[in-house]
């Protein structure tokens, strides 16, 4: 082709090049075509090629509908075929073209920033959120790329020595990355446990070389502070930490791949996928602020890679409105983890996914008893949602608020709050909203709206049966409404308020199926907190009906699991429990507790079970 030509010209000629060689017989595979394209496009012009592509066809194709001439119809349907091929061959050129316009970029990117900004580089142009991020091969090509600028400067030898021992890391690790759940016999899926050999953490230690990732397993698999090992690391290399970068991201994407497929398995699926996508980015968080006090770079790098992984995680179809943050939440490392994502998250400009996080950190500061925080929280996502025009999260949010004030005892705010939930949800159900999240708004709008009345007649010592006969309709629309569409998360919601609700009017053998139901709700939802909640109000329940023996079980169990999560509520529970102690005896309290041990064992273990005496002493 002459370069004197116009690009458009040129690209017109090599189609009609191609066309004219096809009929004259001399093209004998598609091949041949491609390495036409691949020679003559230049990378960048794609634009251009496709609107002269577009042009012949259409041209074609109307001399194929309008000639009359039978020998010339016959030359423009076998010039149409040729140039079907050509498009074929086109879309093959693009994708390949892709690679290696990403690959070129990312090089450019990363060789062109100064020194001091090649890591935040290098996070960005591997971010998965990308619209063509690099995949596996395309990395190892771009290390590849890297290390051709070694001799010139050092900084990219080691980018490109990091990149490769981090992925041929991941590559053994890959093969082995969940064996270690067969290894502890799938007693528990979460990142927490007894400290030490078994586990995660400790099985990716064993199959790990480098001196920063195995120092770093090991120490989560003790469950040390990430930011303390962090802080300890005065010689990091950019090669240590590309290579740990890299093995941490494939860890968490190919558990959260190896989860989303067993959804099948409703307690082994999503609330697992949503424990990865939260324990990798507290570990990210903890990182960043651990690696300050060692150089802004490595700490700002790692903040990046905690806000892309939360950025991935508020666009899945599971991402939890309505709770079940806790789930396979354990160990002291993680005790306080989503306080974590607080700060790095005001350095984001509002965002639809960042209203999203929110929600979840309003959520879980509600669990905590942090209650003004949580309304702030959630107040800061609905203002962002409004204006990102994410109705779910709205939705979310007001009826989040509605909760949070329930605890706050403000009851008319939060009836206000759940009422804007109810309206909207519905305006939401026959609009532009997914309409299933829509309708699990409205679940939780009538739960929550429910559950404020009875809150509210409670307080104002209303005592007439149709104040509570309404508010009880909403908590059974609400339950009705959620069994239907399936959402298991709603549901133990819909029971615990319930079983509240028969709590507050004085009919406990009510109350106590709902709870019942409650627990078991959430304990497949995976919401420890409900659960928590579930059995604290069980012991109330029990409790009325001067049924010790069952008060002090499920009362010992809830106090336990609300401390785990260090939820200020556990203190309740454990004053019932001591009233409880002090009517029959130190000794009759030890010997009914003891006599549930083998079913209080099976949910929180040997060490959960020495730990409730504890806990009472430590009420006192």
């Amino acid at each position: 082709m002459s370069d004197s030509l116009p690009l458009r010209d040129r690209y017109l000629a090599l189609i009609d090049e191609i066309v004219a060689t096809t009929l004259q017989g001399k093209i004998s595979s598609v091949e041949q075509v491609y390495q036409m394209l691949f020679r003559e496009i230049t990378s960048g012009t794609g634009e251009v090629f496709e609107l002269a592509l577009s042009d012949r066809t259409h041209a074609i194709q109307k001399q194929v509908d309008e000639e009359k001439d039978e020998l010339k119809k016959a030359k423009a349907t076998r010039s149409l075929r040729a140039i079907k091929t050509i498009q074929g061959q086109w879309q093959r050129w693009q994708e390949q073209n892709k690679a290696t316009e990403a690959i070129t970029f990312a090089v450019t990117e990363i060789t062109t920033a100064s020194v001091g900004d090649r890591l935040a580089a290098f996070v960005r142009v591997t971010d998965p959120n990308q619209k063509h991020p690099l995949n596996l091969q395309q990395l190892q090509q771009l290390a590849k790329a890297l290390q051709q600028f070694a001799q010139l400067d050092a900084d990219l030898q080691q980018f490109s020595a990091g990149m490769t021992r981090g992925l041929a890391a991941w590559q053994r690790l890959q093969d082995n990355l969940l064996s270690w759940m067969y290894e502890q016999n799938q007693a528990s899926l979460g990142f927490g446990g007894v400290p030490g050999e078994r586990g995660p953490w400790a099985s990716w230690a064993k199959q790990v070389n480098g001196e920063l990732s195995q120092g770093l397993f090991r120490a989560l698999a003790m469950e040390e502070s990430a930011i303390e090992f962090a802080a300890q690391q005065r010689s990091v290399t950019f090669s240590d930490w590309v290579e740990m970068a890299l093995i941490l991201q494939y860890l968490q994407r190919g558990l959260v791949n190896w989860f989303d497929q067993q959804a099948y398995d409703i307690q082994a699926g999503p609330k697992l996928s949503i424990s990865t996508f939260l324990t990798f980015a507290v570990i990210w968080s903890q990182l960043a602020s651990g690696f300050g006090s060692i150089g802004a770079e490595f700490s700002n790098a790692c903040s990046q890679i905690m806000l892309q992984i939360l950025r991935t995680f508020a666009q899945r179809p599971y991402f939890p409105f309505y709770g079940g943050i806790f789930a396979s939440f354990s160990g002291t490392y993680l005790r306080d983890a989503l306080d974590y994502l607080d700060e790095p998250l005001r350095k984001v400009e509002g965002t639809q996914e960042k209203a999203r996080i929110l929600t979840l950190l309003g959520y879980s500061q509600r669990a905590l008893g942090q209650y003004q925080r949580s309304i702030d929280f959630h107040l800061q996502a609905l203002e962002i949602a409004r204006s990102a025009g994410d109705r779910p999260c709205e939705i979310a949010n007001l009826n989040h608020l509605s909760r949070t004030y329930v605890q706050e005892k403000n009851y008319a705010e939060a009836i206000n709050y759940s009422q804007r939930a109810l309206i909207l949800s519905r305006q939401a159900g026959v609009s532009a909203a997914p309409a299933e999240q829509a309708r699990t708004g409205e679940a939780n709008a009538l739960v929550n709206l429910g559950y404020s009345e009875v809150m509210q007649a409670q307080e104002l010592e209303q005592i007439e049966p149709e104040t509570y006969e309404a508010a009880i309709n909403y908590l059974e629309q609400g339950l009705k409404l959620s069994d239907k569409l399936g959402d298991i998360q709603s549901k133990a919601l819909c029971f615990s308020s319930l079983g509240i609700a028969y709590l507050v009017i004085e009919q406990p053998q009510t109350a106590i199926q709902y709870l019942e139901n409650g627990f078991k709700t959430a304990q497949i939802s995976g919401d420890l907190y409900l659960q928590g909640r579930n059995l604290a109000s069980l012991a109330e329940a029990y409790y009325q009906l001067q049924n010790a023996e069952k008060a002090i079980y499920t009362g010992s169990l809830g106090m336990y699991l609300l401390e785990q999560i260090a939820s200020r509520e556990w203190r309740q529970v454990a004053g019932l429990l001591t009233i409880i102690q002090g009517q029959i005896g130190v000794e009759a309290f030890q010997s009914l507790l003891k006599q549930h041990r083998p079913k209080i064992v099976s949910v929180i273990g040997v060490d959960g079970y020495d730990y409730i005496p504890q806990l009472l002493e430590k009420y006192r």
